[in-house]
């Protein structure tokens, strides 16, 4: 059975720092795309991060471009998420996905849309106290 499985969510101030994980199993995941999105309360899922199956191609939201920075160890099967500067409207349950690189060309479009996404995790809690 495929697994992710989010750490590293917390409460943090304003301007802190959270570095986030995921780790994958029951897939080969050096295939897959990752992504991080997140779920505030009542709000939309929306898409925070992605990283291609090789590691060479990022792609952020524009309201985490230059505070977040995605990476992943294919060696490790995980994929991290650096989140710098926090402000409270990062506030959220963060999620990890994983799209299956073998469906396509990757491109921000198709790495910014949930729905393409075939597994996701359980999520991590993410406060930001101001």
């Amino acid at each position: 059975q495929v697994q992710l499985v989010e750490s590293g969510g917390g409460l943090v101030q304003a301007g802190g720092s959270l570095r986030l994980s995921c780790a994958a199993s029951g897939l080969t995941f050096s295939t897959y795309n990752m992504g991080w999105f997140r779920q505030a309360p009542g709000k939309e899922r929306e898409f925070v991060a992605a990283v291609s199956w090789s590691g060479v191609i990022t792609y952020y939201a524009d309201s985490v471009k230059g505070r977040f920075t995605i990476s992943r160890d294919n060696a490790k099967n995980t994929v991290d998420l650096q989140m710098n500067s926090l402000r409270p409207e990062d506030a959220a349950v963060y999620y990890c996905a994983a799209d299956n690189s073998d469906r396509g060309g990757y491109y921000y479009i198709r790495a910014a849309r949930a729905a393409v996404y075939e597994y996701w995790g359980q999520g991590t809690q993410v406060t930001v106290s101001s």
